[in-house]
């Protein structure tokens, strides 16, 4: 009976919208909580994904999102959900980012990564760091304990070991895969050196079919149970890289973006362009100033990447648990799970 009468004084008050958001102690409202995550777009072609390969995917997938969704079950914050979720996908050497990290042009390993508190728009970043297990410990190592938004390169390492991240050699990072990666792409860069100038040629000698070396990032965005949106972001970067350069994934508005007015988003794709477009903010801005919704903008941004030349794609999560998963590649890894457990994965259109 107080439920009822709590409903039409709120409803004469103008205070509710839905008599559906009241559940439990009148007044209460209980947002449904919800994770969504990637591991980057692009993908290996259709016709050369195998079934067994397509399994592996899948369930480390799976594995992501029903960390994640453990944590946000048990009431933890959507940082530690996207947290949990980011961690399995960089202990899998199937995704650019932590163990399967690709190779720069030295030979090294560098490896970026980025959160964002929906609710403060805290944040923290890490770039070109070389010797951290798991990156996005890094990034949320830096918000936490600094009063800074990015750090970067050996002293990033150094903070961020100091801080309780765990170190490992980088031996750790080397996969057989990403190394012959390198050597296709150092080939492809300088054909006149190499007597190997065939990529196609590479490509069969060396039984390697993931050759873009431009695209590969992990992600995830969370709604937890107190209405708080967040979202990280990881990658190894690309494949042959110099100059240090950086990507769009740890450059906050770019690659990563949350804010709980409007939505939390993680990018994957070739970083430049993401970095012009300010993508994953511009998705924020379109929603709060450009009378979109999720999707529309979602999609807006991508288009305008792929108008540029660009390509790659997004994850979006908005305060209301609306989803969004536009991508201009042949395929991007992804997948959700909502507030009662039921996870979805896709790989392809």
């Amino acid at each position: 009976m107080r439920k009822i009468i709590f409903i039409l004084l709120a409803t004469i008050s103008g205070n509710l919208t839905s008599a559906q958001e009241i559940e439990g102690i009148p007044g209460e409202v209980k947002p449904k909580y919800i994770l969504v995550v990637h591991g980057g777009s692009g993908t290996m072609p259709k016709e050369n994904m195998t079934p067994n390969i397509e399994k592996e995917y899948r369930s480390i997938l799976k594995k992501a999102l029903q960390e994640g969704y453990n944590v946000l079950n048990a009431g933890k914050s959507s940082l530690d959900g996207v947290q949990a979720a980011i961690h399995v996908l960089e202990n899998s050497p199937l995704f650019n980012a932590g163990k399967g990290s690709v190779f720069a042009n030295s030979g090294k390993n560098e490896m970026d990564a980025a959160i964002m508190d929906g609710s403060n728009l805290k944040a923290g970043t890490v770039s070109s760091i070389s010797v951290i297990k798991n990156p996005i410990d890094a990034a949320r190592a830096v918000m936490d304990q600094t009063e800074h938004v990015m750090l970067s390169g050996a002293e990033a390492d150094k903070f961020a070991e100091e801080a309780g991240c765990e170190a490992v050699d980088s031996s750790y990072f080397y996969t057989e895969e990403r190394w012959k990666q390198l050597i296709i792409a150092k080939t492809k860069a300088q054909p006149k050196t190499s007597s190997l100038n065939n990529i196609e040629e590479l490509k069969t000698i060396f039984g390697t079919k993931d050759l873009d070396f431009k695209i590969g990032t992990v992600g995830g965005v969370a709604l937890d149970k107190d209405g708080n949106l967040a979202a990280g972001t990881s990658t190894g970067g690309m494949t042959n890289k110099r100059y240090g350069r950086i990507g769009d994934s740890p450059i906050i508005g770019a690659g990563t973006y949350a804010n709980n007015l409007t939505a939390g988003i993680s990018c994957t794709g070739w970083g430049e362009y993401f970095i012009r477009t300010v993508a994953a903010h511009r998705v924020s801005a379109l929603v709060e100033f450009g009378n979109k919704t999720l999707d529309e903008a979602a999609h807006q941004v991508i288009n305008e990447i792929d108008e540029m030349g660009g390509d790659g794609g997004l994850i979006a999560l908005d305060k209301n648990g609306n989803i969004s998963t536009p991508f201009s590649t042949e395929g991007m890894y992804r997948g959700m799970v909502d507030e009662h457990g039921n996870i979805s994965v896709y790989i392809y259109k």
